[in-house]
């Protein structure tokens, strides 16, 4: 097939889709399967993703040379992505708190459009990413595939417990929409070297921030051991290859 991303994007969107019969990874203590898989994301990151902005750094301060500033920064645009989902978490949280102590019920509200919408646009850049990947090796896109597809379970099963019903009924199709949209995207617009280079750089602050997110909170009693052993064997994946 000549677009081959494709096949990847609509495995993205299935894990949104049939996200409700993967319920049985949610509780407490947190299953080990979603602690190996934000392992596995999180070496993604650090020994592939954030290599190749290294590399791409000679486009980005070419782009931006009359911004001195920002010429030897393009890791700030992970800094950006690490702290805006960051501070979109903990709106989140303390919309629910604030509910649960006034006893009233939670319902639909801004704060879960603002939270859905942000993870679409999050969910089209890697689609678009995708598209992207197919100028390179397939090994490159399997590779990132296969850590976006286990992070999409992570971020999925969280979104679910924020949102619960709103989520199944609304959120989930609006994910499923934006991955479609961000490929089809990158299949009608070609932007430069840098920019490609600084969503990458804004999307592997996110994973960051969104697989920690899930496993650092106490009462989450994550299992640390398969955090390590799905990085870890991830890792020496990457590094063998």
């Amino acid at each position: 097939m000549e677009h081959i991303s494709i096949w990847p994007v609509l495995v993205l969107a299935l894990i949104h889709f049939f996200g409700g019969r993967l319920r049985f990874l949610a509780g407490v203590p947190r299953s080990v399967w979603l602690s190996s898989a934000g392992g596995v994301s999180v070496a993604y990151v650090f020994l592939h993703l954030f290599p190749e902005l290294s590399e791409g750094q000679e486009k980005v301060e070419e782009a931006l040379q009359a911004v001195s500033f920002l010429e030897h920064h393009i890791y700030l645009m992970a800094l950006v992505g690490l702290a805006f989902f960051y501070g979109l978490e903990r709106a989140v949280i303390t919309n629910r708190e604030e509910v649960h102590q006034e006893g009233r019920e939670e319902k639909t509200s801004g704060l879960f459009w603002v939270h859905i919408g942000s993870f679409a646009i999050y969910n089209a850049l890697i689609g678009y990413l995708l598209f992207q990947r197919e100028e390179d090796s397939l090994k490159t896109l399997i590779l990132f595939s296969v850590a976006m597809a286990l992070h999409f379970i992570v971020n999925d099963i969280g979104l679910q417990e924020h949102h619960q019903k709103s989520y199944s009924k609304i959120g989930r199709w609006v994910l499923v929409a934006a991955i479609v949209v961000g490929w089809a995207v990158g299949y009608v617009v070609e932007v430069s070297e840098a920019a490609v280079a600084m969503v990458m750089a804004f999307i592997g602050g996110g994973v960051v921030l969104n697989v920690l997110k899930e496993e650092l909170p106490e009462q989450r009693k994550s299992r640390y051991w398969a955090f390590v052993l799905g990085a870890s064997l991830y890792a020496i994946l990457l590094l063998s290859l």
